[in-house]
């Protein structure tokens, strides 16, 4: 019975998001309806988050079946069943990416509509959609005329798509393009150790092990494994001399091979905190008129998601950021006098009965009034303005 009650909880959920969604873009365009059911905007509605769970879902599922199909026993168990999922999959991230390219005019940098879609579709996160459902396709064009097995593998890069619902990746990038520079240098640091230690490798070792250290290119190997403190055991020094050497760089490459883990740690903590700076400089910034509109707030949140904050860290900064400018006009009234705090009273009043009675009123007038643009308490300022 709960089972069912559940069932029926998710379908009423889906029809109320339907429902809405329908009713917030009445009288948009086909291409615009696209574009909020594929993009947070102010009105997609909970449906929009549906479809991202329900392409995730179908991520997750395409990546074990291609994972599962790899077992001999299971793959020849379930040939019709990876077969139909490989399909209804593909459908799915087929639909997926013709409606991106579809919907992409609708923002500024792919407003053209040639231009603009051909460079979405030169985009990283689109080339990702388009290999993800490439090699079905080539496999069923060319699979009379060529092998093309080995394209199988590039079907797990659907595990990329998922890049698109999550910030980390792009708080990495933040944080690599902010240390490249030592990130560079740390690569300097280690190709210059390979290579030294290689030619040490190879100059000790030759003599006595000529198969295995028959190059410095082929010494590398050994050179990498050693100082990536790894050591598989194929490749060992047997004279006293190699002995020596590789126990020294062993240490050396403890150090060296850690910087760069040490800097990406680093600089991914520090990113992630400017971000959440940059995040409640925002917030105040949208707060700077005293209310938050429903297109900041779903900005905010989608934002928050993207920086993975959970709601209490949300109403945390929200609850920080409405004392400090609590606190800022306090320290403002406080130092005025009631006269000079009349006198701006009286221009503010002022300044709304002229906007009330300008150019822009009948504008305003419909946005004041619509309920969901507004508060009580502004529509009856509003009305009350209008009638003086």
């Amino acid at each position: 019975m709960d089972l069912i009650l559940g069932k029926l909880n998710i379908i009423g959920a889906l029809f109320e998001a339907v429902r809405l969604f329908t009713h917030k873009n009445k009288g948009r365009t086909v291409r615009q309806k696209v574009f909020s059911l594929l993009h947070p905007t102010p009105t997609s509605g909970p449906i929009h988050r549906y479809i991202d769970l329900f392409i995730i879902l179908s991520v997750l599922v395409s990546v074990v079946s291609i994972i599962l199909e790899t077992v001999p026993a299971i793959a020849s168990a379930f040939t019709q069943e990876f077969h139909a999922l490989e399909i209804a999959t593909v459908a799915i991230f087929t639909l997926e990416y013709v409606g991106r390219v579809y919907s992409c005019c609708e923002l500024a940098q792919y407003a053209h509509p040639i231009k603009g879609r051909v460079r979405y579709m030169l985009s990283i996160s689109a080339l990702i959609d388009l290999v993800a459902v490439s090699p079905f396709y080539l496999a069923f064009v060319f699979s009379g005329n060529l092998d093309l097995r080995f394209l199988r593998v590039f079907r797990l890069t659907r595990l990329l798509k998922l890049t698109r619902y999550t910030g980390t990746l792009n708080t990495l990038s933040k944080a690599v393009q902010r240390e490249h520079r030592v990130l560079l240098a740390s690569a300097f640091m280690m190709v210059l150790l390979i290579i030294l230690t290689a030619s040490l490798g190879y100059e000790l070792e030759h003599a006595a092990q000529p198969d295995k250290f028959e190059s410095i290119p082929a010494t590398m190997y050994w050179a990498v494994i050693t100082l990536a403190s790894v050591g598989y055991g194929d490749i060992t020094p047997i004279t006293p001399l190699g002995k020596a050497m590789t126990m020294a760089i062993s240490f050396v490459g403890i150090g060296i091979f850690a910087i760069p883990a040490g800097l990406m740690a680093s600089a991914f903590t520090d990113q992630l905190r400017i971000d959440r700076e940059t995040f409640e400089n925002e917030f105040r910034a949208a707060l700077a008129d005293g209310r938050l509109s429903m297109h900041e707030r779903q900005t905010m949140d989608a934002e928050a998601e993207r920086l993975h904050m959970t709601p209490q860290d949300v109403d945390r900064i929200v609850a920080h950021v409405r004392e400090e400018m609590r606190q800022a006009q306090h320290d403002v009234t406080a130092g005025l006098d009631a006269h000079v705090m009349l006198e701006h009273f009286r221009q503010q009043v002022s300044a709304l009965r002229a906007t009330a009675h300008g150019k822009s009123a009948p504008q305003l007038d419909a946005l004041i009034l619509n309920p969901e643009q507004s508060t009580q308490t502004e529509r009856d300022i509003w009305q009350l303005l209008k009638n003086k």
